[in-house]
This record gives C-alpha cells, sequence and structure tokens, in this order.
C-alpha cells in the first residue's frame, strides 16, 4: 500500500497539471458584448446606403411602433366602416371582409404587434445585459482562481524542490 501511495500522487498530480492546462486554454478573454450598432452593420451594411436603410427603418418603426399609431390607424379605418357595413347589407360580403382584414385588422394590429414587439425586446436586452455581467463577474472570478491555483502549485513544486522530492513525480 505504502508502494502505491507514489505512484497514486503522481497520478493526482498529472489530473491536476491537465486540469489547470485546460483551464488556462479555455479561460481565454471575457464574454463579449454585442451592441445594437453591430448587429446594424450585419443587416444593411456599413456603407451610406446602408446607414441610410437603418436610419430609415428605426425611424418608421418608432413612429409606427406606438399605441397613438394605433389609435390613429383605427380612427382612419372607421372613417370607411359605414360603406363597409352599407356593401354587407346590400350583400357584397367581399367588401365587408376586405374592408376587415384589409382596413382594420392590417392598420391596426400592425402598430399594437410593433408595441408589443418593443416590450419583448426591451425585456430582452435588459436580461441579456444582466447576463453579460454575470457572466463577466464569473470570467473575472475564473481568472482569479485560475492564479490562485498557479500560485499553490508553485508552492507545492517549490516545498517538493526542499524536500527533495522533485525527481519522484509528487506534484509536477
Amino acid at each position: 500500500m505504502a508502494q502505491d501511495q507514489p505512484e497514486q500522487s503522481m497520478h493526482e498530480a498529472a489530473d491536476v497539471a491537465a486540469a489547470m492546462e485546460h483551464m488556462r486554454r479555455e479561460a481565454g478573454s471575457p464574454p463579449r458584448k454585442v451592441s445594437t450598432d453591430a448587429i446594424k452593420e450585419q443587416i444593411h451594411g456599413v456603407g451610406p446606403v446602408g446607414r441610410f436603410n437603418n436610419r430609415l427603418a428605426s425611424i418608421v418603426t418608432k413612429g409606427v411602433g406606438t399605441m397613438w399609431a394605433a389609435y390613429l390607424f383605427a380612427a382612419i379605418a372607421l372613417v370607411s366602416l359605414p360603406g363597409a357595413i352599407n356593401a354587407y347589407q346590400r350583400g357584397d360580403t367581399v367588401l365587408a371582409i376586405g374592408w376587415l382584414s384589409q382596413s382594420f385588422l392590417q392598420l391596426v394590429l400592425l402598430p399594437i404587434i410593433i408595441v408589443g414587439q418593443n416590450v419583448i425586446s426591451a425585456h430582452q436586452d435588459a436580461r441579456a445585459e444582466t447576463d453579460h455581467e454575470t457572466l463577466t463577474t464569473l470570467y473575472s472570478i475564473n481568472v482569479h482562481q485560475l492564479k490562485i491555483l498557479e500560485t499553490q502549485d508553485q508552492i507545492l513544486k517549490a516545498l517538493d524542490k526542499q524536500a527533495g522530492l522533485t525527481g519522484k513525480g509528487s506534484h509536477a
């Protein structure tokens, strides 16, 4: 049994060294944060046309994606409601259904859907920011722990050297 201990501690030391080398390789760089500007560049490009398209899309989306736009579109759709009702009473169901689907549903639901997407997007952005902060903190802790382990490894090697055990493979 006494003879198995040096061999066992040799394997344990090799496992620790392999684990430390793996941590050194995997520590890499801190988690990167993806900005909205970087995403915009990927969608339309970085040239003048791409920047113009990004600006225009943002302005239109911000303008149409409000509840005020939904109210305005509902009022516009309601202007033609009497004509649609009149057509339905005359038996023209196609015109009535066309008003419902084209005038009312599309005009009113579009801004409401955009508002909903904006609410969801704001929640996801806040969550992504929190996740990024958490990952960055965990990365910092990991780097600190790795430094502690490297220092401990150096101390153990120095102690082994002092004790004359370096050649016997107890901590290398």
